[in-house]
């Protein structure tokens, strides 16, 4: 069964950056779509960022309006890794990020099967 694990999580101040990997075991990444989710206090689970399988879609990337431009999802086939390159972060951005995969690449959980336990951010100065 496929499994997930976040890393990449800390504390950043406002303006930096942070790189989340998603790495698995159990299963090959690129055969599934795979979505980085966040969990902020008192909010509910927000999609953040998706990327569709390249070898049985066509690897489309998408953004909630929220990071676009700020945050980029990337694959590396051959380490079987899913990043998320976050930028400019704001305070905003400080939740637990969760990566999730599935067949379908959306910014809504239905379709995603398998979850990480995932990674705290916190931006703050």
């Amino acid at each position: 069964q496929l499994q997930l694990a976040e890393s990449g999580g800390g504390l950043v101040q406002p303006g930096g950056s942070l790189r989340l990997s998603c790495a698995a075991s159990g299963g090959t990444l690129d055969l599934y779509a795979i979505g980085w989710f966040r969990l902020a206090s008192g909010k509910e689970r927000e999609g953040v960022s998706s990327i569709a399988s390249a070898r049985l879609s066509d690897g489309r990337t998408y953004y909630a309006d929220s990071v676009k431009g700020r945050f980029t999802i990337s694959r590396d086939n051959v380490k079987n890794m899913v990043y998320l390159q976050m930028n400019s972060l704001e305070p905003e951005d400080t939740a637990v990020y969760y990566c999730a995969a599935g067949r379908v690449a959306a910014l809504n959980s239905k379709p995603y099967e398998y979850w990480g336990q995932g990674t705290q951010v916190n931006v703050s100065s």
